[in-house]
């Protein structure tokens, strides 16, 4: 096998952006599968050598490293417990920027698919982002839009994990002047934001085009300014024992019912 670097120098390599840890087989083979070349070296422990030999394989075509490393090595190396038993140190997966004033022919040609599209704004949660990645790219959600709010988590060595390969089936972007970002996409997308309390349910949404979905904070939900731009606002019905839902389960049941609307 070839000799993997150690792993202090994994986010300083000069010239070299910071890596991201993937972590678990799900995960990992789907970073495989979609885009082995972001991947700089491989890690994985003895449960998981039958495995990674198509792994392996890619990596010594491409001359990059991998190696079988040890219980305490693979939770240093994961930053994590949480690991599965493989880790992959990678490239992060590129994150367009949208730019609504000059992007118009960009959301028209995102429209014509007629799929959903998922919005986040302030959702700062890491593992919360990882699981909506899981439900999005379930349910065949194409892109991913990421708002410029503060409290807005990225994509992350967590985010990864959680999503089980889900951000790798996703093309994610980052909007600026999400408001103004909002309104360009009603020209062609009924945009739809997710309340705990004041909307209407999904059965009694008036849709006339693909809808794009606003989620919002955990804690605080959509900003003002963002209510403002959605066309119509969402809620799910509860029993009333509980105030709301956690926003990565609100997500799996929306993105569930107006995909299938």
């Amino acid at each position: 096998m070839t000799k993997a670097r150690g792993i202090n120098d994994r986010h300083h390599a000069p010239g070299r952006k910071k890596l991201l840890r993937i972590a678990g087989l799900p995960a990992v083979s789907a970073l495989f599968a979609t885009a082995p070349e972001r991947v700089e070296r491989l890690f994985f422990d003895a449960r998981l050598k039958p495995h990674v030999n198509a792994f392996c394989a890619e990596l010594a075509r491409r001359r990059k490293s991998y190696r079988l490393a040890g219980a305490d090595e693979m939770k240093r190396i994961a930053g994590s417990a949480m690991h599965g038993g493989i880790v992959a140190l990678a490239a992060p997966r590129p994150v367009g920027i949208l730019h609504p004033a000059t992007d118009a022919a960009k959301l028209a040609e995102w429209a014509r698919d007629a799929r959903l599209l998922l919005l986040l704004d302030g959702v700062g949660n890491p593992h919360n982002l990882g699981a909506i990645a899981r439900s999005a790219a379930f349910f065949g959600v194409a892109r991913m839009v990421l708002s410029d709010h503060p409290a807005q988590a990225a994509p992350s060595d967590a985010s990864y994990r959680v999503a089980e390969g889900g951000l790798e089936h996703l093309e994610l972007w980052r909007a600026r002047n999400f408001a103004r970002a909002l309104a360009a996409l009603r020209r062609h997308y009924l945009v739809v934001g997710a309340a705990a309390e004041g909307g209407v349910a999904m059965s009694s949404l008036k849709i006339d085009r693909p809808i794009a979905l606003v989620l919002g904070n955990e804690e605080r939900g959509l900003p003002p300014a963002t209510l403002k731009s959605c066309e119509q606002i969402v809620t799910i019905p509860g029993a009333g024992q509980i105030e709301s839902l956690n926003v990565a389960a609100s997500a799996a049941i929306l993105l569930y019912g107006l995909s299938a609307q």
